[in-house]
């Protein structure tokens, strides 16, 4: 068995800040970055949670990103939401045009966030359910780079294009999924590299269009959607609501623009909110029962609501006051941290 590290949750934050701003990011970026982060390692989301520093200390190491670039929200009087993120993380971009999306769900029954022109590297779920958490349910996309292979192609066209949803529950955690189309998070093939485990078949080719359960050829190839030709569809779906719909970069596009370069993605990201007391015409109660039954009839029959173990680790380690991260990635996180003061 590895050997693991301990860590409260304010050494979380206080290391997720320490190497941001090391890194280069201002201290709003930091805040929100951290925000993020400290959430998905409470959680045990460990592809999104401490392991994305690497990826951020990347981004700002390729030359793109302005870790200072504050977002500039666009004025509307319509139900769509519009942020530029300034070529920044698309964290902040959220944060600031978040409460104008909820007060606009709530007149409209419906309103949408287009975030433009941001890098992005985050889980989704902590986004929507910030919204649930509003009573309001909630969807959210991106793209990213053009590392999937589309149903019976040989090389990437497709991005990971992620795809979150969470149901607002009364007094309960809420329905919430969040997965990539692609049949693996390109962050959990990075980890299976680092880990020198192979891949399960069916989730990648190598870069001649071969099946490959070696990461690192997965990495130098592309991987597959989940679900064949449906995966492929739903990924494709998602490339034009987040990219040309918001007048936005397709994975194609952001991989164009990286030119080599490592780090996160830049594109956009659409979020679109659902007020439940307007679309049932003021019957949430009863509707919220019409959901709880449906709930309880997956339960019951011994089936598992998704997040359901996420919700059960973040109530585990608010509990005790800590994480458990495995002692190798602490000590590359250390040596992060002294590299980004170097530099």
């Amino acid at each position: 068995m590895s050997e693991t590290i301990r860590l409260t949750l304010d050494e979380v934050r206080d290391l997720c800040q320490s190497i941001l701003t090391r890194s280069g990011f201002g201290p709003d970026h930091a805040a929100a970055i951290s925000d993020m982060l400290t959430t998905c390692q409470i959680d045990d989301c460990q592809s999104h949670g401490l392991f994305r520093l690497f990826m951020c200390n990347d981004t700002i190491k390729a030359g793109k990103i302005d870790g200072h670039a504050m977002p500039v929200l666009a004025p509307s009087d319509n139900a769509i939401v519009r942020v530029d993120a300034q070529g920044g993380m698309s964290l902040l971009a959220f944060e600031k045009a978040l409460p104008v999306l909820i007060e606009k769900t709530r007149t409209h029954g419906i309103a949408a966030m287009a975030i433009n022109r941001c890098f992005h590297f985050s889980a989704l779920w902590p986004e929507v359910e910030r919204l649930s958490s509003a009573g309001l349910a909630a969807m959210a996309m991106v793209p990213s780079h053009s590392w999937v292979a589309p149903a019976g192609g040989t090389r990437g066209s497709l991005g990971t294009n992620p795809l979150a949803f969470s149901w607002p529950r009364q007094g309960k955690d809420p329905f919430t999924f969040d997965f990539a189309t692609s049949a693996f998070a390109r962050g959990e093939i990075e980890l299976y590299r680092r880990a020198g485990k192979p891949l399960p078949e069916g989730v990648a080719i190598d870069k001649d269009g071969n099946p490959t359960t070696d990461p690192q050829a997965a990495m130098d190839g592309a991987m597959l959607t989940f679900g064949s030709y449906k995966g492929s569809a739903l990924s494709t779906m998602i490339e034009l609501l987040a990219g040309p719909l918001i007048d936005d970069l397709t994975s194609l596009e952001s991989m164009e623009f990286a030119a080599g370069a490592g780090g996160a993605p830049y594109h956009g990201e659409i979020i679109i909110a659902f007020d439940p007391a307007q679309f049932s015409g003021g019957r949430v109660a009863e509707n919220d029962a019409r959901a709880e039954r449906l709930f309880a009839d997956i339960t019951d029959q011994g089936a598992r609501l998704p997040s359901q173990r996420r919700f059960v680790a973040r109530a585990r380690n608010k509990a005790r006051g800590y994480v458990e991260i495995s002692k190798t990635l602490y000590d590359d996180l250390q040596a992060l941290a002294e590299q980004a003061q170097a530099t």
